[in-house]
């Protein structure tokens, strides 16, 4: 398979997120706006090039108070950072299906490198569209304090509501542009 251009197909992907809330259970989010080009041959992605753009308005944690928070100047501070950025800047293969990303990611103004651990789950022709598809699967850890997203407030068992490490999860399906 030759270099080609893979944008995101956001209907079957998903950008999710894990909190620690009150030190004793798990917040799950999902941003549902969010955009992705791949410019890589899918099965060796070692000289890819990779770029992603999330609407951090688009935040969802099925709370919609929570939500209207998160969007606050508290937290991603949508007014004055609209977008969250990834920009892949090196690849290292370690497996037959399994790369380290590294990049640098975008957040509250914030740019710091990231490293994902991406699985490529592999390539299928659509039946219904006849579009070729790829799939991948990613992960990584980040504190949210070394973004500028430091609000939080202690509870009365010790610990904190909102835990500074933040799961981050891609399933990502990408087309292959015409």
């Amino acid at each position: 398979m030759t270099k080609a251009i893979w944008n995101v197909d956001k209907v079957h992907s998903v950008v999710g997120f894990t909190v620690k809330h009150m030190m004793i259970s798990n917040v799950k989010g999902t941003f549902n706006d969010f955009e992705g080009t791949v410019e890589a041959d899918p099965k060796d992605l070692t000289d890819a090039s990779i770029e992603f753009k999330i609407d951090a308005s688009s935040v969802d944690t099925r709370m919609p108070d929570r939500d209207g928070h998160l969007r606050s100047a508290d937290f991603f501070d949508v007014e004055n950072h609209p977008h969250l950025l990834f920009k892949a800047t090196d690849i290292k293969k370690k497996s037959e299906d399994r790369y380290d990303v590294t990049g640098d990611f975008t957040l509250r103004g914030t740019t710091k490198p990231v490293t994902f651990d991406v699985t490529f789950e592999g390539v299928a022709k659509d039946p219904m569209s006849g579009d070729e598809a790829a799939g991948f699967t990613g992960n990584t850890k980040i504190s949210r304090k070394e973004f500028g997203l430091t609000w939080n407030a202690a509870v009365e068992t010790g610990g904190f509501v909102v835990s500074d490490e933040v799961k981050i999860n891609l399933e990502i399906q990408l087309r292959k542009q015409d």
